[in-house]
């Protein structure tokens, strides 16, 4: 099955980029994954294309809408996860890529205290910052600088660690927000 450019606006070679949201039966988020194993999945029959884009996929003797929501035939059960450690993927997209001191454009993660002084790494002590805020405070407390935090840094929902995995299609915005 190839995706042509006449029906894409894209290069061929695009459609090994693309990803697709799946949802289970229940219409809970559950995963991101490409565009090659959403078809799979479509032809055999474990997921529906709940949301597509114009284009489709061509094959000899089938055509398919090019999926960007799937939704599972049958319910999977997902076992219990504790809360997803941190990764400064997930820590710049749950801070919305803003420096939780000066509030401008963050591309590093900082520690609130310090690891040098026991600090953990984990939610509520890890934020977004940039590099001037981030070097400046070094390894010291907020209180003996006089800074304070613009938000109390906690743990995401599900769903923006989801959306943090790649860039979200705006068709996925009315599914991860619930």
């Amino acid at each position: 099955m190839t995706v042509t450019e006449e029906d894409t606006g894209h290069r061929t070679g695009d459609a090994g980029r693309r990803r697709v949201l799946v949802l289970n039966a229940s219409r809970e988020p559950l995963c991101v994954v490409s565009l090659h194993r959403a078809v799979t999945l479509v032809l055999t029959g474990k997921a529906l294309v709940l949301e597509h884009d114009g284009a489709m996929l061509r094959s000899e003797r089938l055509s398919l809408p090019t999926p960007q929501v799937l939704v599972l035939a049958r319910y999977v059960h997902v076992p219990y996860r504790g809360v997803v450690p941190p990764t400064r993927r997930t820590v710049l997209q749950r801070d919305a890529h803003r420096c939780a001191y000066c509030e401008g454009p963050a591309d590093t993660v900082d520690h609130v205290l310090p690891r040098s002084r026991g600090g953990a790494h984990e939610w509520t002590n890890v934020v977004a910052a940039c590099r001037r805020c981030n070097h400046r405070k070094a390894d010291r407390l907020l209180s003996e600088i006089g800074w304070v935090l613009r938000v109390a840094p906690s743990a995401p929902q599900r769903s923006v660690v989801l959306s943090a995995l790649t860039r979200p299609h705006p068709t996925w915005s009315a599914y991860l927000a619930a």
